[in-house]
């Protein structure tokens, strides 16, 4: 604190100051031209080693990677969604079922408030997940139809002589859809068994009956699918009631379609990507070398001890 003397007026003015007076201001810093990159006097130990570039230190690029492999986990992920969608569809088909159930009994008597709540919150909500699994199952079925097909040309040293998108197209355009999945499947198949050494390779592919009863039951979704969905359009009581009975047909081709459809992805799967047979030798029981321990002998509670 600083006395000031006294000015004409009555009184001492005192005036506070920090300490060590007042502060100076600083001139601003000018930026340090760059001269390079840090020196050390040593390699520092969280560098990268002194090793030259090795091929197999790469890791390998995921356009180029093996087709085997993204075939393999494109099918596993696509049975589990079917079987899902399989569980799904049957109950979709059993709501259907006692809809039509409950439209026989109701031309007799009425039917209570609860239970045909139940009935449509079952059928609604069985509907949108079915058509959601549906969805999600077909685009996983159609990636891994094409990533089998890139393996099985890769395996045999072909070219496919469709291409890729000639077979997207022609699972999502209404007319197309009935002949060109099958036609895909049946051509996959032909590759596997000609990889496989059961056709030859100039043949003319011709389907098993596997593939033959997965194409009639794909036409046959698609044909009752289109037929339920015109149905629809009639507003008379009777249309409403064969309506019902058309789309718990449907749900239970559906359910049968995707059964057949994770069967035969395994059974593809299994003739394009077989087990090694050294794998197989650590799966079999060769010999069983150890004697079962021979009983132990009940000793009389008249004996010594």
């Amino acid at each position: 604190m600083t006395a000031r003397p006294p000015g004409p007026g009555p009184g001492v003015q005192w005036v506070a100051t920090p300490p060590g007076g007042p502060r100076r201001i600083r001139p601003p810093r000018r930026p340090r031209r760059y001269t390079g990159p840090p020196a050390y006097p040593a390699v520092p130990r969280w560098g990268f080693p002194l090793l030259a570039w090795r091929w197999p230190l790469a890791l390998p690029l995921r356009p180029h990677a093996d087709p085997m492999v993204r075939a393999e986990s494109t099918a596993g992920t696509a049975v589990v969604a079917l079987w899902i969608t399989t569980a799904v569809a049957a109950l979709a088909t059993l709501a259907e079922g006692w809809r039509y159930v409950l439209l026989l009994i109701s031309r007799s008597q009425a039917l209570p408030r609860t239970t045909l709540a139940i009935s449509d919150a079952l059928v609604g909500t069985a509907g949108v997940v079915l058509w959601v699994l549906g969805v999600l199952s077909g685009v996983l079925v159609v990636l891994w139809g094409l990533r089998a097909r890139a393996a099985a040309a890769e395996r045999i040293a072909v070219q496919n002589a469709r291409p890729d998108w000639q077979v997207v197209v022609g699972v999502l355009v209404p007319g197309l859809n009935l002949t060109v999945p099958g036609s895909a499947l049946a051509e996959l198949e032909h590759s596997v068994l000609v990889a496989e050494r059961v056709r030859q390779r100039g043949a003319r592919p011709s389907p098993t009956l596997r593939v033959r009863l997965w194409w009639a039951a794909w036409a046959a979704t698609l044909l009752f699918g289109w037929l339920a969905f015109a149905w629809g359009f009639f507003g008379s009581v009777q249309a409403m009631a064969d309506g019902v009975l058309l789309h718990a047909l449907n749900n239970a081709l559906v359910t049968l379609l995707a059964i057949l459809t994770a069967r035969l992805i395994k059974y593809l799967m299994r003739l394009l990507a077989p087990m090694d047979p050294t794998e197989l030798k650590h799966l079999r029981v060769r010999a069983v070398r150890a004697a079962p321990p021979t009983p132990r002998a009940t000793r009389p509670a008249s004996a010594p001890r």
